[in-house]
């Protein structure tokens, strides 16, 4: 899609690696990923640098090409197409981390609700009477009944499950249970509906399916107040599409980090933004991303003007500025003057995502004459299309046996930090490193 490279605590991301440095980085112990017996699983954890603190503090922008760090590979054929690592990723990724599943303004009023789909859990995410929103497996505590089939909807006070009518209140509580009456010992305040973790971030609304997860605000705490001028809780949905790709949902992401493909895939939007301009100021961990420049024109539309008011209190300069960010693992957060844009990524199978895109405007515009979200919307739209079928050709690629992890280009810093991440999560190498020396001769072995 767009932008981004990377550097890492304030510093420079080059990596030469003293005799010392290597020395001292062969010492750390890198877990292996799925049994395998390949060395080849380790060695994306080889090629990062140190870091300063866990991921580095934030610092200025810098250019992508500026902070590229040689000898970064895309990642082996089995991350896009084995079964047993999707299983994992399921597992140890999106059962385990704070997913963003909508904004607070998809269910403004008390009673309204939507479903959402993580892990292969149905989820319940509906707004009580006193205006709070709460999460709740799609599962009746009677007989395990699916108790809302729509998508989204709107009850009155109760959710009632469909087959023996046991009720519930928006706060969870088991209200009714018709004849549980009789039934010795019984307790309706011990079959409330079952919970998720559920917390707000801007607005958006995330769950986590862990036991006890950190709290959102500790795993987002580098985050606290970057996007607070954006007015991101006010604002509100214009459409959503919903769009099928067969594709690895990683291909996304790292399709999402990078413009070196834009001249050949993209060229409305690169006559709007040049490939080659964007700054990054975060860039490595879970939140990865920074700004490209909009040279012509006044938004990322169709007609190249403004299509609503300004969504935020931004700087003068971010008038000319398109914010990209990713939030790992399922949030890419793209900030226009005009407008944001909002992709969830919802893994289906190894070679298959599912990708709910959302326009986002200020609450004021939706009343003015000059109102024209479908100027955006369409020029996104188009833009996404021609992502989804690079990423699906990949796909193709990639599945193929003569497939072989390819180097990575200076324009491609943040899809290789990206893959650090991934790998970190999965459990596949640690926070520590190994040298760059030793690249090469895990790639000569294979």
């Amino acid at each position: 899609m767009t932008f981004l490279g990377h550097k890492l605590g304030g510093h420079h991301c080059r990596f030469n690696g003293s005799a010392v440095q290597r020395r001292l980085y062969q010492n750390f112990t890198v877990p292996l990923p799925i049994s395998t017996n390949s060395r080849s699983a380790i060695v994306l954890a080889r090629q990062m640098p140190p870091t300063v603190g866990k991921y580095g503090p934030m610092s200025e922008f810098r250019k992508t090409a500026e902070t590229f760090t040689a000898g970064a590979k895309t990642l082996p054929q089995r991350y896009f197409v084995s079964p047993e690592i999707f299983a994992q990723e399921q597992q140890r990724i999106f059962s385990a981390r704070w997913l963003c599943v909508g904004h607070q303004n998809h269910i403004p009023a008390a009673g309204q609700y939507f479903t959402a789909s993580a892990a292969g859990e149905s989820l319940i995410i509906v707004r009580d009477q006193a205006g709070s929103v709460h999460g709740f497996y799609n599962v009746c505590r009677h007989r395990g009944t699916r108790l809302c089939e729509e998508k989204t909807g709107h009850v009155r006070e109760t959710i009632r499950c469909p087959y023996h009518a046991w009720t519930y209140g928006l706060d969870g509580r088991l209200l009714g249970a018709p004849h549980m009456d009789k039934v010795v010992g019984f307790d309706k305040a011990e079959y409330s509906l079952q919970s998720v973790n559920l917390a707000l971030w801007e607005g958006f609304i995330f769950i986590n399916l862990a036991e006890a997860p950190a709290p959102l605000e500790t795993d987002f705490a580098r985050l606290a107040g970057k996007f607070r001028h954006w007015n991101l809780p006010k604002l509100r949905s214009a459409r959503r599409i919903e769009y099928g790709v067969r594709a690895n949902w990683k291909l996304i992401f790292e399709n999402y980090s990078e413009c070196y493909h834009c001249p050949l895939v993209h060229p409305a939007l690169s006559k709007l933004t040049p490939y080659d301009s964007a700054e990054n100021d975060l860039c490595e961990g879970p939140f990865l991303g920074g700004f490209m420049p909009i040279i012509k024109g006044q938004s990322l539309t169709m007609s190249g003007n403004a299509c609503a008011l300004p969504v935020g209190d931004i700087k003068a300069e971010d008038h000319h500025r398109v914010f990209y960010y990713s939030i790992f693992p399922n949030m890419l957060l793209s900030m226009h003057p005009d407008y944001v844009m909002v992709h969830q990524v919802w893994p289906e199978a190894p070679d298959q995502v599912t990708i709910l895109c959302d326009w986002f405007f200020h609450p004021d515009a939706f009343s003015r004459p000059d109102f024209h979200p479908d100027d955006a919307i369409a020029f996104w739209d188009m833009t996404n299309r021609q992502d989804w079928h690079v990423c699906e050709l990949s796909q193709q690629g990639i599945a193929s046996r003569a497939y072989r992890p390819g180097p990575y280009s200076p324009r491609e810093s943040i899809p290789a930090a990206w893959d650090r991440e991934y790998l970190r999560a999965l459990g596949s190498i640690s926070d520590s490193i190994l040298s760059y020396a030793d690249i090469k001769s895990d790639h000569h072995q294979r």
